[in-house]
């Protein structure tokens, strides 16, 4: 399974699906992150955490633990 934070700095792909439960399933699909959805990653930092996303028109900032229930093409 290919994760958020498996993509590099630059490249562009599609969420697959949002694995785990409750409130931070919840949070994620209210900032957008929802099956069928396009993003590219804008930067990482220095020690993984956060991650830089550019999805649906604006810049999002999630953290490691976040990228990490987000399955991705």
């Amino acid at each position: 399974m290919k994760t958020l934070g498996d993509v590099a700095v630059g490249d562009s792909s599609v969420i697959v699906k949002l694995h785990g439960t409750g409130a931070l399933r919840r949070h994620l699909m209210d900032m957008g992150l929802i099956k069928g959805t396009a993003f590219k990653v804008v930067k990482v930092a220095p020690l993984g955490d956060p991650v830089q996303i550019t999805v649906r028109g604006y810049e999002l900032s999630i953290r490691k633990e976040e990228a990490a229930i987000v399955e991705v093409e």
